[in-house]
């Protein structure tokens, strides 16, 4: 996945990714706890860690939603990028994207679209040249 992180696809430097998703996590497991009280009714009834894990880990939901705002790929790309479905890809996202704004990170749509992993490997592949996707917003 560190691929997926290059600035280049994030629109933002390995460092400030890494402070984001730092901030984000914790926050993604008060949220989804809440979530979870409020489905079951009542608090739990089990010690954390136990149940069903989610699909996928919560520092790659958030850079799957950042690379989703990026516009880069289809869901179903992103998913398969991910090793999972595109239902996941779009739930992580509308967990994700009320803490970005919150927290008040905008992210920008790139110019660039990617239609199959190849043609996203042969883009990383290319090397770090100079900055290849210029920013639509």
């Amino acid at each position: 996945m560190r691929s997926l992180q290059d600035p280049e696809l994030t629109g933002m430097p390995r460092q400030q990714l890494s402070e984001l998703i730092g901030a984000l996590i914790p926050e993604l497991a008060l949220q989804r706890e809440q979530t979870l009280h409020t489905i079951r009714g009542h608090a739990r009834l089990v010690a954390p860690g136990t149940g069903a894990k989610a699909k996928l880990a919560p520092a790659d939901r958030i850079l799957a939603t950042v690379l989703h705002l990026r516009k880069l790929a289809t869901m179903n790309l992103l998913g398969q990028l991910f090793g999972v479905s595109a239902v996941i890809i779009s739930r992580a996202s509308q967990e994700v994207r009320p803490l970005l704004e919150a927290h008040g990170h905008h992210i920008d749509a790139s110019t660039a679209r990617f239609r199959t992993p190849t043609d996203l490997a042969t883009f990383l592949a290319s090397g770090p040249a100079q900055t290849k996707i210029k920013r639509t917003g």
